[in-house]
């Protein structure tokens, strides 16, 4: 199997082609072996792109540990690399089909390559329903989760839950430790009154435009960025009045630009995209 390894700010995948290579028949078990960073290619999951009735290619992208996830902000900017970099679609504005609709991405690319992605990451999701979570809603904020207390791990929080088409729970704290982050991160991922799980965001303020995030993704672990994430941190930084709408976020893996259009209630998010490497597998 032909692969290509590439990441959003840190945030690594392994992208199978499925435009010019046989849709792998088993994509959760693969995406287990070739996660590994010890034994695989390593990376935080499998990302296939494939092509799309409705768009110019659909992105289907698995967890570490195997688990189908809705969206990914990072890997859609790498699969929009890939579609244009690689001839499939040579387009400045592509459309991608995802787990959460079909997303519209500007690029930039110098020389025939892309550099960077703007992607208009759509509505945010605010029912607690709908998140899923089952946390009840602050009837100061329309019944939305916003500034929610949480009970976990003998810590006590405010929370904000949003859905960028898959779940965040968003932790404004201090300092984003890994007592915090890896340890109390994977207690609110399977935490019950979140049903499908969750990925969980702890956020330092810098100043109302600028944050740093460390994330404990749902199905990977901690990981160098997360882009869906960095999104719902737009959003309940606004919602909870601790930033504006233009978010500049440091990630462990690089930078994002984060806007939550008042005009649209769309987020739009700005960062790289980078192609690592290509080789064949044959686990």
């Amino acid at each position: 199997m032909q692969f290509t390894k590439m990441h959003g700010a840190g945030n690594d995948y392994v992208y199978v082609d499925c435009f010019h290579n046989e849709t792998p028949s088993d994509p959760s078990s693969l995406s287990i072996a070739v996660a590994d960073r010890n034994k695989g290619i390593g990376g935080d999951g499998l990302i296939l792109i494939r092509p799309s009735d409705q768009a110019d290619a659909r992105m289907q992208m698995f967890n570490a540990d195997g688990s189908e996830a809705e969206m990914c902000g990072n890997g859609i900017r790498c699969v929009a690399k890939y579609v244009y970099d690689h001839g499939i679609c040579k387009k400045e504005r592509l459309s991608i089909e995802t787990g959460a609709g079909i997303l519209a991405l500007d690029l930039e690319a110098e020389n025939g390559k892309v550099q960077q992605v703007r992607v208009d990451m759509g509505e945010p999701v605010l029912l607690a329903t709908k998140i899923p979570t089952q946390l009840a809603g602050n009837t100061q904020f329309d019944n939305h989760v916003v500034n929610v207390p949480l009970s976990v791990g003998g810590h006590e929080f405010e929370v904000t839950c949003v859905s960028m088409g898959n779940p965040h729970c968003v932790v404004f704290v201090e300092k984003a430790t890994d007592e915090l982050v890896l340890g109390v991160g994977p207690q609110i991922e399977t935490d019950s009154r979140f049903p499908a799980r969750t990925n969980v965001e702890f956020i330092e303020i810098v100043s109302r435009n600028e944050v740093r995030q460390r994330t404990w993704e749902r199905g990977s672990g901690e990981t160098m960025a997360c882009g869906t994430g960095a999104s719902a941190v737009c959003v309940a930084g606004v919602l909870s009045g601790r930033t504006d709408r233009k978010l500049t976020n440091h990630l462990l893996g690089g930078t994002l630009l984060l806007e939550w259009k008042e005009d649209t209630n769309h987020v739009f998010m700005t960062g790289p995209a980078t192609e690592v490497f290509s080789g064949d597998w044959n686990g």
